[in-house]
């Protein structure tokens, strides 16, 4: 009897990772079903805001993506004001049209995407390690409105900007209002911008455009 005990508690441990491998091919083989019926029922528009099971489900899968010795990566760049300053201006220019120059993605574009720009200033940004960021900025991510930036290899561009998010939080305002300078403009944008500067520096004759009246 004991020895049979032995033996059936031996087939019990066999079961129980049977089970569990069971249960993961099941789910996995539901999940692109799952996917199916979401985008069957609210269709490709960008305005549907994603649920909490999609969110979770990019989330996981983007973090799975990434090796754990890339996760582990440090920033061959220390912190400072020059770096930071740099980073900054690099930010403004390229990033903040959707994150906006505070990071909180509060930008016409950052909240028409599909998912939405994220507040990065808040801890689910924040708590990735250096190395986790840098492949989200460098190599971008599929299916979302976040592209890919730098030239394949190292990049130094992507780190120096991973320092700049790092800072997000204790951005002060006067930073803030310098980056607007490196904010991408359109033309009609620079010609107002220049027009107010010429009229308070007293160049412009108060004429539309800064041009002379026409004479008859």
């Amino acid at each position: 009897m004991p020895g049979n005990c032995r033996a059936e508690s031996r087939l019990c441990d066999m079961r129980m990772p049977t089970k569990i491998v069971l249960l993961i091919v099941l789910v996995l083989a539901l999940v692109p079903w799952i996917i199916i019926a979401t985008l069957v029922r609210s269709g490709l528009s960008a305005r549907v805001k994603p649920s909490e099971w999609e969110i979770w489900t990019a989330t996981r899968l983007r973090s799975l993506a990434i090796p754990r010795e890339q996760k582990m990566q440090k920033n061959p760049f220390s912190a400072n004001d020059l770096l930071r300053k740099e980073a900054r201006e690099h930010f403004a220019d390229h990033c903040a049209s959707c994150h906006a120059n505070d990071g909180s993605g509060h930008t016409a574009l950052g909240q028409g995407l599909s998912p939405q720009a994220p507040d990065m200033r808040l801890p689910a940004t924040q708590s990735k390690s250096e190395g986790e960021l840098y492949p989200i900025i460098h190599n971008g991510i599929r299916f979302s409105g976040m592209p890919a930036w730098g030239a394949d290899g190292k990049d130094d561009d992507s780190w120096k900007l991973v320092l700049f998010i790092r800072h997000l939080p204790q951005l002060s305002k006067d930073e803030i209002r310098d980056m607007e300078k490196y904010n991408p403009k359109s033309d009609a944008e620079r010609a107002e911008e220049q027009e107010e500067e010429d009229f308070l520096s007293g160049k412009s004759d108060g004429s539309a455009g800064g041009q002379q009246p026409h004479q008859h």
